[in-house]
């Protein structure tokens, strides 16, 4: 889920829990004392589940009552004193003890800033004398609460407040019960917040009717992302809402803005949206109180998203009035014991099976119903609509850029029918938006957020898991032609980055390069966008197959391989990894690191390497061979002295709290080191999982997370998301039992499994032996049983065949792959500098190939053609050496290497950059292209992030290629490069040597520059003539000043300004650019400067050098 318009989500794991709040989590979900036997199968799955689990450490799952998939989710909304800021998406922290009401709905484990929270109800101990809107800092009309005196249970929650009220809460469908408790000596209130969603409202209405002891209202919310996304600042639903109470009203009264209207019976006004928060101190409510002595209120609430006489109709068929609270909540823990108890698991600890039933609890809190118990729900266009023929349910809420990878798997195999209906969801509201369909579904409205087309993925992970009761037929032709017929949004950029409007952002430059260029892509991350949409077309293939339709099936076969498109053979000396590409197909960046972000979304290109989850024998082979892919898997996982890293922080290393990567435990599997995939699964089992608060590494995005460990915990993964081939791992429980819904049941047997025991050693699949790391799709299909025998040590020869790897389908990938190493040279006139160029064959029958180099004058390379002869695994290499004359100009140059075999397929052509200039000179450092020339369609990428200096903004401020930048005394040559071409130093990594001789007289020096992502500073290095060194500390404020909030730091004096910057293919962003010159540095008397030798490592953000002065 996004957290930020141009950075990562940047999740960190948080500490352990205490002890303390392990206890208090544990009591308040009523875990059992000791586990059961291990051969016995849990018979009370509803008695393990804590609903606190994940509700700190980012988790932002909440705990209050709902049902599974339940329309109507009561919980609480905690408050740290600012009354438009949840202090966690989903409305509830752990760590944030203050409640400021109970909100009818909730979104599970998302990011951003939330969303849902609609109408928060709050008991309030006293008479409502000011407007509830004004208590903006939650003084007033908020209470602190201890968790030793809450109780969360599946449908069932109950809180004591300080205040001396209590709150008691259950729920069916689309309806609640709850019971609220009062001090008797003490006036008796409940306030209803009608304006107060999360992420705040357009509008809000409210009316009480004190003769029928009613509250009814509505209010239109969205805004998901909003601060993310100018594009998402509006409403997308309206939620209609009745509350009736059981005990009279003695004063009623309503608000609005920051007046209160004692005895008033309506009132109308949202909060509005100030850059995409709610507005502090605006918005509409109402309150009622009760008479004196009241001690205990009762009320029962229903909600519908079409108008509120289905409000009422959903609350008189399933809450009537003769129900009671105990009736409801016995109904409620029913239907979650029906729901959880298709996996029963055996064996294990207490805190295992409370973290197993928990996650699966979260896996069936999204999709949440939309339609009334008329069968009507609120459509993708705003209007009405009725279930089709055959649906039972209509679903809204789809985080398909989360949920495709696990989660609508997870449903459907257990529920076929919730997946059914979920499946035909989608389609009915692409149906009803011109066959456009959403990746972020926010109820039925569209987000645009995140990026790539998940709904193909989904519907066919769905389709393969035995969701078949939906019109497959009609969903594959629109899905097909929302993949090759691009609209007016897939090429408009509004919404860019984080929720770009196109479903298929860029289709027209993806059809016809194979890939998403990172110039002019109208997209979020062109790399991200074609692994995304190669994940998407292996899923319309998967589809197509399914329903016999082999000629679709094959087009989209081809497309499933673009990701090749995107991978950079020789990125680095140690091999290849995805990156940004252009679309003249020379990639992004000059520099590359495995760190980078540009051209991904949420993630690295080291944690999206993995996500090939087609073609997993292809990407090995791309990166040399399965032992090289083995190999990078071990770094990915491990740091050098062998431990594991899940912290997060390094962006080289596995991120466990998102989805990109979380497949990758399950590549080992296909490299034929099956038991590095189980000890790797099993550590982050134990280590990141458990029956506390923390529990949860990171945003659960909609159950997503919780979907990864049950498979993982069953020992089965579905890595590839569109097929039902599951990718095995030691199960953690001894046995477990899943009803599959086809009324065939999958029995998992490990009676060796323990904490020690996590290695596979032999396996029977229906009582046959089997080697195979994986088994296939007719698991899920027919059922059967798997008996697994585990022990404490590897066994390293169980899944080692090649035989024994899942499937792979590699038919759409490049059949050859180029590049050379180093990817940019330097070269002083009259030397020479040596590179070579390698070739890696994708298919098992590479051929021979001829090569011709291309050299501009000045320039020569030898040899300059040949032929080279590929060796078993696909790849051959040859050196290349190029030297430069004498007399040569400085500046950029490019080399070209163009290959073909035999048969005359060509190759990708190779572009070699090369730098003539003196060694240690300002050009000789130049690595960054940071300065866009055309701000109708920029090409440079400052900051990794995709936004630039634009070249005529610098112009219109007085700085050209060559010219003298004059500040605070100091003269600086601004680089004089042409368009494209690097023109700044990008610092970090070390010898980085800048030649500087001083003039006499000179006293001091600077350093022109800025930083991005923040103020950064180094420590630099001065070498005089003798052969003494000097250090000093520099800095730089951030490129923008925070977009213009801050002032400059480190003394820095700014020597250029502009308007605006510019975005990566995407044209001019308002926001005003710097550049500064540094404090300057005192040189020492009566010495020679000779050089300057930049920071090796960076504190804070990231520095780029434009230039360096004497004077």
């Amino acid at each position: 889920m996004a957290r930020a318009a141009h950075t990562a989500r940047r999740r960190t794991l948080a500490g352990v829990a205490t002890a303390a709040v392990v206890a208090l989590a544990t009591a308040a979900a009523g875990t059992p004392a000791s586990a059961a036997p291990a051969p016995r199968l849990v018979g009370d799955p509803v008695s393990y589940v804590n609903p606190l689990i994940g509700s700190t450490n980012l988790g932002n799952t909440y705990p209050g009552a709902v049902r599974p998939f339940g329309m109507l989710a009561w919980s609480p909304q905690t408050t740290r004193g600012n009354q438009v800021s949840t202090p966690a998406p989903g409305g509830y922290e752990y760590g944030a003890t203050r409640i400021r009401g109970f909100s009818l709905t909730h979104l599970n484990g998302v990011g951003c800033n939330g969303g849902a929270g609609d109408i928060p109800i709050m008991p309030y101990v006293g008479d409502v004398d000011s407007s509830p809107t004004a208590d903006t800092s939650d003084a007033k009309y908020a209470s602190d609460f201890s968790h030793a005196d809450e109780t969360a249970r599946a449908g069932y929650y109950r809180v004591g407040l300080a205040s001396g009220a209590s709150a008691e809460l259950t729920t069916t469908e689309r309806t609640g019960s709850g019971r609220f408790g009062f001090p008797a000596d003490r006036p008796a209130s409940m306030l209803f917040r009608t304006a107060n969603s999360e992420t705040g409202s357009t509008d809000a209405t409210v009316q009480v009717d004190a003769e029928a002891r009613t509250v009814t209202g509505s209010v239109t919310a969205g805004n998901f992302c909003g601060p993310q996304s100018a594009n998402n600042r509006t409403g997308l639903y309206t939620l209609h809402f009745t509350a009736h109470f059981d005990q009279p009203f003695a004063r009623v009264g309503t608000w609005q803005d920051g007046t209160v209207t004692p005895g008033g019976s309506s009132a109308s006004g949202g909060t509005g949206f100030d850059n995409g928060y709610p507005v502090a101190g605006k918005g509409s409510g109402a309150y009622v109180t009760f008479a004196d002595g009241t001690k205990q209120v009762g009320v029962k609430v229903a909600v519908s998203y079409v108008s509120l006489d289905n409000a009422e109709a959903n609350l008189r068929a399933e809450n009537p009035q003769q129900k009671t609270f105990d009736a409801v909540r016995s109904d409620a823990t029913k239907a979650w014991q029906r729901e959880l108890s298709k996996i029963k698991v055996g064996g294990g600890t207490a805190d295992q099976i409370s973290t197993f039933y928990t996650a699966l609890y979260h896996s069936m809190l999204e999709p949440t119903l939309a339609n009334d118990v008329d069968g009507r729900y609120l459509g993708a266009d705003g209007k009405p609509h009725r279930l089709a023929k055959g649906q039972q349910a209509q679903y809204g809420t789809f985080s398909g850029w989360d949920v495709y990878r696990a989660q609508v798997q997870l449903m459907t195999l257990i529920n076929p029918k919730a997946g059914s209906d979920f499946a035909q969801s989608l389609f009915n509201y692409a149906s009803q938006r011109d066959g456009e369909w959403d990746r972020w579904l926010l109820g039925s409205g569209k987000t645009s957020v995140m990026s790539g087309d998940p709904s193909a993925p989904a519907l066919a992970g769905i389709y393969a898991f035995g969701g078949r009761d939906f019109d497959v037929k009609g969903a594959l032709r629109s899905l097909t032609t929302a993949a090759t017929v691009p609209t007016a949004n897939d090429s408009d950029s509004a919404g860019c980055n984080v929720a770009c409007v196109g479903q298929r952002p860029a289709l027209d430059k993806y059809l016809e390069l194979g890939y998403v260029p990172a110039d002019g892509c109208s997209c979020w991350g062109g790399t991200a966008e074609t692994m995304e949409d190669a994940v998407a077309d292996f899923g319309l293939a998967e589809l197509a197959g399914r329903l016999g339709d082999h000629a679709t099936q094959k087009t989209f076969l081809d497309r499933s391989g673009n990701w090749s498109n995107v991978f950079d053979l020789t990125a680095t000396p140690q091999g290849g990894y995805p990156r940004a590409r252009k679309a003249d197909g020379a990639w992004a960046e000059r520099s590359f690191s495995p760190a980078t972000e540009n051209g991904f979304v949420e993630g690295s290109s080291a944690r999206y390497t993995w996500m090939v989850y087609s073609d997993v024998a292809g990407l090995a082979r791309a990166m040399g061979g399965n032992k090289a892919a083995e190999q990078r898997l071990d770094a990915f996982f491990r740091t050098p002295d062998g431990s594991f890293d899940f912290s997060a922080r390094d962006l080289t290393r596995y991120d466990p709290t998102n989805e990109p990567d979380m497949n990758a435990p399950y590549v080992y599997n296909y490299l034929g080191v099956p038991h590095k995939t189980q000890e790797t699964v099993r550590a982050v089992l134990d280590q990141l999982w458990g029956n506390t608060p923390g529990g949860i590494p990171g945003n659960d995005d909609a159950g997503t997370m919780s979907s990864w460990y049950v498979f993982s915990a069953l020992g089965l993964y579905p890595q590839n998301p569109s097929r039902a081939d599951l990718v095995l791992s030691a199960p953690l429980f001894t046995r477990a039992v899943i009803d599959t819904g086809h009324g065939r049941d999958i029995t998992v047997n490990a009676p060796d499994a323990s904490a020690k025991n996590l290695y596979i050693q032999s396996l029977r699949v229906d009582g046959k032996k089997s080697t195979k790391t994986w088994v296939p799709a007719s698991l899920v299909e027919k059922g059967g049983k798997l008996d697994f025998a585990l022990g404490a040590k590897p066994n390293r020869s169980w899944g080692s065949s090649p035989a024994d790897a899942p499937p792979s389908f590699g038919q759409g990938r490049q059949p050859y792959l180029t590049g050379v190493s180093p990817q940019a040279m330097k070269v002083e006139p009259g030397s020479k500098a040596e590179t070579t160029y390698k070739v890696q064959a994708l298919t098992d029958d590479p051929a021979k190939v001829r090569w011709h180099v291309t050299a501009p004058a000045g320039l020569t390379v030898a040899p300059g053609a040949g032929e080279l002869r590929l060796s078993g695994d696909g790849s051959a290499a040859i050196a290349l050496t190029v030297s430069a004359d004498a007399g040569v100009k400085p500046g950029a140059y490019t080399v070209s290497v163009t290959a073909a075999t035999s048969s005359g397929r060509a190759l990708p052509t190779v572009t070699l950059p090369v730098t003539v200039a003196v060694r240690d000179s300002v050009l000789w450092n130049l690595n960054n292209n940071g300065i866009s020339a055309d701000d109708t369609n920029p090409q440079a990428n400052f900051d990794t992030g995709g936004w630039s200096y634009s070249a005529k903004a610098l112009e219109a401020a007085g700085v050209t290629p060559g010219s003298t930048v004059s500040v605070n005394g100091f003269d600086f040559t601004w680089p004089n490069v042409a368009p494209g071409d690097p023109d700044n130093i990008l610092v970090g990594g070390g010898n980085q040597v800048l030649r500087v001789a001083s003039a006499e007289g000179d006293t001091k020096l600077s350093v022109l520059g800025s930083a991005a992502f923040g103020d950064a500073s180094g420590t630099v290095t001065l070498t005089y003539a003798d052969g003494t060194t000097q250090q000093a500390e520099i800095g730089f404020s951030d490129w923008t000043l925070s977009g213009g909030f801050q002032q400059p730091s480190f003394g820095n004096l700014t020597a250029v300004h502009t308007a605006y910057r510019d975005v990566l293919g995407n044209g001019i962003d308002p926001v005003g650019t710097y550049v500064f010159a540094t404090t300057p540095i005192e040189l020492q008397p009566g010495k020679q400067l000779t050089s300057l030798t930049l920071p090796t490592n960076a504190n804070g953000g990231v520095i780029h050098v434009f230039g360096v002065a004497t004077a």
